[in-house]
């Protein structure tokens, strides 16, 4: 894949494309003794960004039972860059001005991540979210698919390439005490990003 759309970064660890027994497909692999160390990130180049205005982020990943961690880079409507890191590691949630960092539960086998960034840099930053800038995963993962959508759609709503057609529990990293009512809040009609989607097809 071109250098342009995504970059692998990995330290005493691996970033490969195994076929998954669960879900008899091939999934985008993530390991690393260090999670900061082995890592994808999107975009490629450190002066580019996503530019993706889409509030919901989704995230397909399978839990390896090892440290996990992964952070969205938004923009707010005070043109501030502002960072989410949830990981499984963590037991509190932390705001400071420019990053928050999330405890994130997740469950055996694969799990659907959703965040509404919307809601989010509000009820942190007491601002209003303008689009998404970077998306980074860490080891340790296995990692099937990066969406985002205006809504957050039922499995009967997605397109067929959008489906794992597995049962899955849904994770909501924990950003204030009823961080899991945070969604639901757009009804317009369905509009997918597939920026991240072709990275994880095509890496």
């Amino acid at each position: 894949m071109s250098s342009e759309v995504l970059i692998l970064f990995v330290v005493n660890g691996h970033i490969k494309r195994p076929q998954d027994e669960d879900i008899q497909s091939s999934a985008l692999e993530i390991v690393g003794s260090n999670v900061q160390s082995t890592y994808i990130t999107c975009p490629a180049d450190p002066a580019a960004t996503l530019g993706i205005k889409l509030p919901f982020f989704v995230m397909i990943v399978k839990n390896l039972k090892k440290y996990f961690t992964f952070e969205i880079q938004v923009l707010d409507d005070r043109n501030v860059r502002r960072r989410f890191r949830a990981s499984n590691f963590r037991d509190v949630t932390r705001v400071k001005p420019f990053i928050c960092t999330m405890p994130l539960r997740l469950d055996e086998g694969w799990t659907q991540i959703q965040l509404n960034l919307a809601d989010y840099t509000r009820r942190a930053y007491g601002t209003n979210y303008v689009e998404t800038l970077r998306v980074q995963v860490h080891a340790n993962c296995r990692l099937r698919r990066i969406y985002f959508s205006d809504r957050l759609y039922s499995e009967e709503e997605l397109p067929p390439e959008f489906k794992l057609y597995l049962p899955m529990q849904v994770a909501i990293p924990f950003l204030f005490r009823n961080a899991c009512t945070l969604v639901g809040l757009f009804s317009s009609s369905m509009s997918f990003s597939y920026a991240l989607y072709y990275i994880l097809q095509k890496a």
